[in-house]
């Protein structure tokens, strides 16, 4: 049954039925202990570099990857807890920065976006090469699509075993439309926050190469990802950017069992991030809608873990049977 409508996400209680506070929360008010992990920088075949966190058990049987989402890093909350839910259950764990994430600036003109699966080959290539055997892939909302556009464009290794989603904006236009509309623009306001000092950093880095004139007048995601996102990264517009790395275009491809939960009260996805049809036959992909949860939030009554951990566990331990 590819398509699951109903979820076994529970009700929550009245405060975190709300979308917004289920999604503001967990991500500023949950504390939940940083695990320790152990940092290796990889310098990647193009001349800049990748942080990767590790937490390692003796054997190299299981290891889940984590992704962590837009202007996050390994040690986000929803990262923190997943982290320790798998490392308790005897996975290795792998939680991985994005460029320019994870307290450090990379040096190449290039930045992160959602279509960037050029660095999570490189991630797998290394964790293979240093022989682990059965890998799985967990990633939250930007992290989620890259997974997504990872199974969809590169031949997997049968290392691979199976990949979660959650709340990720399968429709790259949908999300950001959608976080132009009041009161998700608050949501926008705090990605700008970060992001705008980045592209000041690389127009430094980069005298001339960048549209310097254009980051004092962004105001919505149109304007990153016209003038810096597909500037930089090798896109015509805004428009072939959300086209080409947009999980919807690569969904038939994907032929690992994946799960991919997006909340029906998501304030970060728009209609076209549930294409409901599109998973009723499919072979590979699970797709579960459950009516809250929020952004990545997914709080649990008296758990500091969430329910996404939980579930991404279920999911993954189905996978031997």
């Amino acid at each position: 049954m590819p398509y699951i409508e109903k979820s076994t996400y529970p009700k929550p209680n009245f405060i975190n039925r709300n979308a917004h506070l289920s999604t503001i929360i967990p991500a500023k008010f949950k504390k939940y202990p940083v695990p320790n992990y152990m940092r290796e920088k990889i310098i990647t075949d193009d001349g800049d570099f990748l942080n990767l966190d590790w937490r390692k058990h003796q054997n190299k049987e299981r290891l889940v990857i984590l992704f962590h989402g837009l202007e996050g890093d390994s040690k986000r909350t929803y990262l923190n807890s997943c982290s320790d839910y798998f490392f308790e259950r005897d996975f290795n764990i792998l939680a991985w920065n994005h460029r320019s994430c994870g307290g450090e600036m990379n040096t190449t003109c290039r930045l992160y976006h959602h279509g960037a699966t050029d660095d999570i080959q490189r991630v797998i290539d290394k964790v293979i090469d240093e022989g682990y055997q059965r890998i799985y892939l967990v990633g939250y909302s930007m992290g989620g699509a890259l997974i997504l556009n990872y199974l969809g464009n590169h031949q997997i290794n049968p290392k691979i075993k199976g990949a979660v989603s959650f709340s990720a904006p399968i429709s790259l236009k949908s999300s950001a439309d959608t976080l132009k509309q009041f009161p998700n623009t608050v949501y926008f306001k705090n990605f700008k926050r970060t992001l705008v000092p980045k592209f000041q950093e690389k127009a430094k880095q980069f005298p001339g190469l960048l549209n310097e004139k254009m980051i004092d007048k962004i105001k919505t995601f149109d304007e990153i990802d016209e003038y810096f996102t597909a500037a930089m990264h090798g896109y015509s517009s805004k428009e072939d950017y959300y086209d080409k790395a947009s999980p919807a275009t690569v969904l038939n491809n994907i032929t690992i069992p994946c799960l991919i939960v997006n909340a029906v009260n998501d304030p970060f996805l728009g209609l076209d991030c549930y294409p409901i049809e599109r998973f009723k036959n499919h072979k590979f992909c699970y797709f579960e809608m459950p009516k809250y949860g929020g952004h990545c939030g997914f709080p649990l009554e008296n758990n500091s873990h969430s329910w996404a951990e939980i579930r991404a566990f279920e999911f993954i331990e189905s996978l031997s049977l």
